[in-house]
């Protein structure tokens, strides 16, 4: 990846900037999908933990249906084109084992990504989803690139 910036990306954030970064965050159940702008050159990412905020809490970022749509209005308001961006999606491991499982929390997370990318008629171009390690990805908001390295899980 190219030597820009770089900004390390938390749980329930978003990044939307016009400068080029190479953003990092790490994925379990939780997913970032990454826009981006061919045309400007131009990308935003978000690290949500729960797909759907139900109106009873707080609305922040850590709901997908919040963050995906936070994104996606950060690239509009700098001018990039709706019919010009795409998407890549990642995460949504089923790192937990036991009881927790049962609620699918990683395939849920996915599953609203996808739900509101195709509402709003964007591509994904690539998706890297699933499975049951954890992600270590690295995006650049310039290009478009994603990086992604699996995190293998320590047995004790």
């Amino acid at each position: 990846m190219e030597h820009l910036p770089r900004y390390l990306l938390y749980p329930a954030d978003v990044f939307v900037e016009r400068n080029p970064y190479i953003v990092s965050t790490v994925l379990g159940s939780c997913v970032s999908v990454c826009l981006y702008s061919p045309a400007m050159q131009m990308g935003a990412i978000n690290h949500y933990i729960l797909p759907h905020w139900n109106g009873n809490d707080l609305a922040t970022m850590k709901y997908g249906n919040l963050s995906i749509i936070r994104i996606l209005e950060g690239l509009l308001s700098f001018g990039c084109d709706h019919d010009d961006l795409q998407a890549k999606v990642l995460g949504g491991a089923e790192v937990l084992t036991g009881a927790p499982t049962r609620f699918h929390i990683g395939r849920r997370n996915v599953r609203i990504a996808m739900d509101i990318l195709a509402e709003f008629d964007i591509p994904v171009v690539f998706s890297n989803v699933g499975g049951a390690e954890g992600r270590k990805i690295s995006f650049n908001t310039k290009t478009g690139e994603v990086e992604c390295r699996f995190i293998k899980q320590r047995t004790q």
